[in-house]
């Protein structure tokens, strides 16, 4: 499996210029993330970036009474760690493996130096800490005034997207912790969408049926992130390309 890992399978990889590439390439390390393994916690100094290419890192915000909740999602299409070129050297989230596979990393100092050479990275970076911050405010809005239904479709579609296949392994648990809401609403959300014809639910493993199905019921967070990546990130594309 990871004789098929390519550094351009990680959508901000790919965008770089040769010569950009070229300077952090050597620095690269492919490495395996393991659902439920923690990058790193509240407050930590941040030592290395992660660019996914086949894991999905989950972002979350934990409270003083153990309570947690997803503010963003990182996969193929993004970056973990963007506090560190917005001038800081830790976040106040935690960072764990939502779906597992692999991805590279490289360390702080590499890429800040790159960054700081005021060129396509930097601008690169910029935009995509835009979709991050679109990302994380629709999840805020999303969470206080829709369904769980549509939470629920709103993860799956964004997972789908990520990952390309309609096979994913979570359980409920791990989902209910993500959206910040109890087990038992995600039970009833999942057993909806199955019943509906929409996902197949067995333990930890959800197939996705139909997924127009859930592009019918979910939430206009949805369409509002998707746009908004696509937006800021195939500009850059076409800058590249020019």
């Amino acid at each position: 499996m990871s004789s098929k890992q390519d550094p351009n399978q990680n959508h901000l990889l790919a965008a770089m210029l040769d010569a950009e590439f070229a300077r952090l390439s050597p620095h690269l390390e492919m490495v395996q993330l393991k659902l439920g393994d923690v990058l790193y916690e509240s407050g930590d100094k941040l030592q290395y970036l992660y660019f996914p290419t086949t894991a999905i890192i989950s972002l979350h915000y934990l409270l003083e009474n153990g309570g947690s909740s997803e503010i963003a999602g990182v996969g193929n299409e993004g970056v973990l760690g963007v506090s560190l070129f917005m001038g800081g050297e830790s976040t106040p989230s935690r960072a764990m493996v939502q779906t597992g596979g692999f991805g590279y990393r490289l360390p702080a100092h590499v890429l800040l130096d790159e960054f700081n050479r005021a060129g396509t990275v930097m601008r690169l970076l910029l935009r995509y800490t835009q979709a991050l911050l679109t990302q994380m405010s629709q999840t805020a809005v999303c969470n206080r005034h829709h369904t769980v239904e549509q939470q629920l479709c709103r993860w799956l579609l964004l997972t789908l997207d990520r990952l390309g296949d309609s096979e994913l392994t979570m359980t409920q648990e791990l989902i209910a912790n993500m959206l910040g809401v109890r087990r038992e609403g995600v039970t009833e959300a999942a057993g909806r969408l199955q019943g509906y014809g929409y996902i197949s639910y067995r333990r930890g493993h959800i197939t996705v049926l139909s997924r127009k199905g859930l592009e019918q019921d979910v939430c206009e967070c949805y369409a509002v992130v998707k746009k908004e990546f696509a937006r800021l990130l195939s500009d850059v594309h076409q800058r590249q390309s020019a």
